[in-house]
C-alpha cells in the first residue's frame, strides 16, 4: 500500500511536468544514451532490474539491492568517430544504504576551423565535449521497498564556448509477492537550464550605424537561448520467468515519457547458465515513430574469484538503421 501510494504521488506529479512535447528541443541529450552493454542488449528495459552498477544510471535505488561492491568501466563506440565513455563505482554500506559516483564523457573529437573566406580550413582545430559527473545515495525502506537519488553536474563545450547546469535522479524500487515482480519508477535529469556563454560569443558591435565618428568597436556579448535538459519518466516491470542454480532467464520492460520525444517502449530479456554465460536480446523505442533505434543483442561473461570477488566483461550490439550500429564494451570488478 505504501508503495502504491508513492507511485501514485510520482504519477500525478508527472503529469504536470510533461504537459507539452517539444521533439528535440533539450539541451544536453546525451544524458538519455543508455548505460552499460547488459541493459543495452535487453532493449534498456532495465529499470527494475537495477541490480549492478549501472543502476546508478537506470534506477539509483537499486545499488542498495546489492552486498557486494562494484566498479565498471564502459566505452562506446558512437556515429562519426565519436567516442562515449562512462565509468561508475557503488559501495554498500550495510543498514546504512549505498553511495555511488560515476562520470560520463562524450568526446567528439577534433574539427577543423573553417571560415567563409577559408572554407578548406584556416589550420586551427576545435573539440566539443559533453560531461556529466554524479554522486548516489540509495537506501532500503524495507526487505521490498527501495528508494534512491543522484545529484548531477553537467557540462557541455564546444571551443571557447560552454553551458552548465545541476540536476537530480530519483528512483524507487519494489519487489512483489506477486511471482516475485519487480516493480520500478524513476525520474531523471530534472535540473536548470542550460545556456551557452563564452568568448566565442564575443562580438564587435556599433550602437548606432548611422552616426559618424562614434565608437563602431564595442566589445559586446550575445545572449543564447536557454534550454531545458532532456526530463525523463520511466516506469519499469520486471520478473524471473526462470531462476534455478544451472539457469535463469529475465525479462523486463520499461515505458518511457519524456519532455522532447513521444512516449515509447524498451523491451528485453537475459538467459543466464551456469550463472556464467549470460545471451541477451531487446527492442528499444517501441511504438515510437521515426525511430531509427531497434533491436539490440548482446553477450556477457561473469567469472568469481571467491565468494563476493570475480569480474564481468560486456558486449552488446545495437541496430541503428540508417546510422548502422553501434558497439558497447564494458568491463567490471566485484570487491
Amino acid at each position: 500500500m505504501r508503495f502504491t501510494i508513492i507511485l501514485s504521488i510520482v504519477l500525478l506529479s508527472s503529469i504536470n511536468l510533461f504537459t507539452q512535447t517539444k521533439v528535440g528541443s533539450t539541451a544536453a541529450p546525451f544524458l538519455n544514451i543508455g548505460i552499460g552493454p547488459r541493459a543495452i542488449g535487453m532493449g534498456g528495459g532495465f529499470a527494475a532490474t537495477a541490480n549492478d552498477v549501472t543502476a546508478l544510471y537506470w534506477n539509483p535505488a537499486g545499488i542498495s539491492r546489492t552486498e557486494y561492491n562494484e566498479a565498471m568501466f564502459s566505452h562506446t563506440s558512437w556515429f562519426a568517430d565519436i567516442t562515449f565513455n562512462w565509468a561508475g563505482a557503488k559501495v554498500n554500506l550495510g543498514d546504512l544504504g549505498a553511495v555511488g559516483l560515476s562520470i560520463t564523457y562524450l568526446d567528439y573529437g577534433k574539427m577543423e576551423v573553417t571560415t567563409l573566406r577559408e572554407q578548406d580550413g584556416t589550420g586551427e582545430f576545435f573539440s566539443a565535449k559533453d560531461m556529466s559527473i554524479a554522486l548516489s545515495y540509495a537506501y532500503n525502506l524495507t526487505d521490498r521497498f527501495s528508494i534512491g537519488g543522484s545529484v548531477k553536474y553537467i557540462n557541455q563545450s564546444i571551443w571557447n564556448s560552454s553551458a552548465d547546469a545541476f540536476a537530480f535522479d530519483v528512483g524507487t524500487l519494489f519487489y512483489s509477492e506477486i511471482f516475485d515482480m519487480r516493480i520500478a519508477a524513476t525520474i531523471s535529469n530534472f535540473g536548470t537550464d542550460m545556456r551557452l556563454s563564452g568568448k566565442d560569443l564575443l562580438v564587435l558591435y556599433d550602437v548606432d550605424p548611422n552616426i559618424y565618428g562614434n565608437n563602431d568597436q564595442i566589445l559586446a556579448n550575445l545572449r543564447t537561448d536557454s534550454y531545458p535538459l532532456p526530463l525523463l519518466f520511466r516506469v519499469g516491470v520486471a520478473m524471473d520467468l526462470v531462476n534455478s542454480p544451472m539457469h535463469k532467464f529475465t525479462v523486463g520492460v520499461d515505458a518511457l515519457h519524456p519532455n522532447d520525444n513521444s512516449e515509447s517502449l524498451n523491451i528485453g530479456g537475459e538467459y543466464v547458465f551456469n550463472n556464467f554465460i549470460s545471451l541477451r536480446a531487446g527492442y528499444k523505442n517501441l511504438f515510437l515513430k521515426n525511430t531509427q533505434e531497434g533491436l539490440t543483442l548482446g553477450v556477457g561473461l561473469k567469472y568469481d574469484f571467491s565468494a563476493g570477488y570475480g569480474f564481468n566483461f560486456d558486449y552488446a550490439y545495437q541496430d541503428f538503421g540508417i546510422l548502422k550500429n553501434t558497439q558497447h564494451l564494458s568491463i567490471s570488478v566485484r570487491f
